[in-house]
């Protein structure tokens, strides 16, 4: 699209009444709808639909194949992985119309998500978390927290680099890449 501050590939299709950010890339066949907010230098992959009111902000990476519902909001530098989907009905059925009761999920900032994850709707992730590849998430996770399986089950903690973070007898860790230093106490994570 030219005189566009983004790239949309020529077979995506973008709605009036989005809001999108510059340096934003939309891949082919993905569908932006009205009412939906990507923030600056976002990628969103091939065959990704951004619903109607979901938040996205910025450098947030969406790989192919995902869905990102009404009630979806993505803080930055958050990453979706390949396929991975998440749900904004606690309780779909065919025959009853559940429009306006879409529980809210909240990615908070620097999370990853894995390919084939499924996030239930209504369970934040929190900062920095990582959800391994094929979890099923159906409750809240911590901030830097590692999860996976299904359900979901709490592993260990990650580095804002990716890292898995080993916590000493005084609940002290280092990144293995960044080597920022990080402490655990009273099964909080953070940064120091």
């Amino acid at each position: 699209m030219t005189g566009k501050p983004f790239f949309a590939h020529e077979t995506a299709v973008i709605d009036e009444g989005c809001e999108i950010g510059s340096g934003t890339k939309i891949w082919h066949f993905s569908h932006i709808m009205p009412g939906c907010k990507i923030g600056s230098n976002c990628n969103i992959g091939q065959n990704v639909v951004v619903s109607t009111e979901v938040i996205l902000g910025n450098n947030v990476k969406v790989q192919n194949n995902v869905s990102i519902y009404t009630g979806v909001i993505c803080e930055d530098d958050v990453f979706l992985g390949p396929s991975m989907v998440f749900t904004n009905v606690i309780n779909p059925r065919s025959a009853v119309n559940r429009r306006g009761q879409y529980s809210k999920t909240l990615v908070k900032k620097g999370a990853s998500i894995g390919a084939n994850a499924t996030i239930v709707c209504g369970h934040d992730i929190g900062r920095f978390a990582f959800i391994g590849a094929g979890a099923v998430v159906t409750k809240e996770v911590p901030d830097y927290a590692l999860v996976v399986g299904n359900p979901a089950k709490q592993v260990g903690w990650m580095s804002e680099y990716g890292h898995r973070l080993e916590f000493d007898d005084n609940g002290n860790a280092d990144c293995q890449e960044s080597h920022e230093k990080y402490k655990l106490e009273d099964g909080v994570v953070i940064k120091i």
